[in-house]
């Protein structure tokens, strides 16, 4: 289908267009990755220089179908602001714009549903510090208790409380939220928190979890800095996954 995007591309800036396909990258290597679930979550994006406006799915679009051109421009109330044809899942905008409006560093928002993560949101001790990836989150990881599916203005209040100065969020009995100033960093933080998830319903199939102390994981912690390659946390990570994208597909910056 085409859209009015793709008319006005010439009149839109380059910071935009650059983060239109740099959105669109995430989304196929999330479907890539398994962890995209047919047409439904979200991975939002500030729009440089644009702080009330944002970038997110086309509503009814699969992962793999997200172009730089198809990708939804709203701002912080929800109104459509390029002229796109396709509608906006209310519960994408009803979570996503409560941190983008009241979160200056959350420029990128992930919202998954995998198995993992639900299943690790289900259970009563959440994230437990058991594996390498886990201990990077302990204690960084905040928790907010399921109300339905999340339509509701109201509770915004609620999840931002929830969420208090954590960038990580187990939504219980639903899934994982995370959010960064930059799209790499997000991607790398959801990359993280799916592993530690994959591995502990893993551990706990193969036997008794063993916990590892708090003194060492405030070394691991202190420690991660250490092994980050220049450009940022998941700079080089991201741009790695876009290098194999492009290996078999180009239309997604189209």
């Amino acid at each position: 289908m085409a859209t009015a995007i793709e008319a006005s591309r010439r009149s839109m800036s380059d910071a935009e267009w650059a983060a239109r396909q740099q959105l669109a990258a995430c989304y196929r290597i999330f479907a890539r990755q398994g962890w995209d679930e047919l047409i439904y979550n979200h991975i939002t994006l500030r729009v440089p220089g644009e702080d009330n406006a944002f970038l997110i799915n086309p509503y009814g679009l699969h992962y793999r179908e997200i172009c730089a051109s198809n990708l939804v421009k709203i701002d912080i109330d929800g109104t459509v602001l390029d002229g796109s044809p396709y509608p906006v899942n209310k519960a994408g905008f009803t979570q996503h714009s409560v941190f983008h409006r009241h979160l200056p560093d959350a420029h990128c928002i992930i919202h998954t549903h995998t198995t993992a993560g639900m299943a690790v949101s289900a259970t009563q001790e959440g994230l437990m510090p058991t594996n390498f990836y886990a201990a990077a989150f302990h204690g960084q990881i905040a928790y907010h208790t399921f109300e339905g599916i999340t339509i509701r203005p109201e509770e915004g209040v609620r999840l931002i409380e929830s969420l208090g100065n954590k960038r990580t969020m187990m939504l219980r009995n639903h899934g994982t939220l995370v959010m960064a100033e930059t799209l790499p960093a997000a991607f790398f933080r959801h990359w993280a928190l799916q592993r530690a998830c994959e591995i502990q319903v893993a551990t706990g199939a193969a036997g008794t979890p063993a916990l590892i102390p708090d003194d060492v994981i405030a070394v691991h912690q202190r420690d991660m800095a250490g092994v980050q390659l220049p450009g940022g946390q998941g700079a080089a990570d991201f741009a790695a996954m876009v290098r194999m994208l492009e290996r078999d597909e180009t239309d997604w910056k189209e």
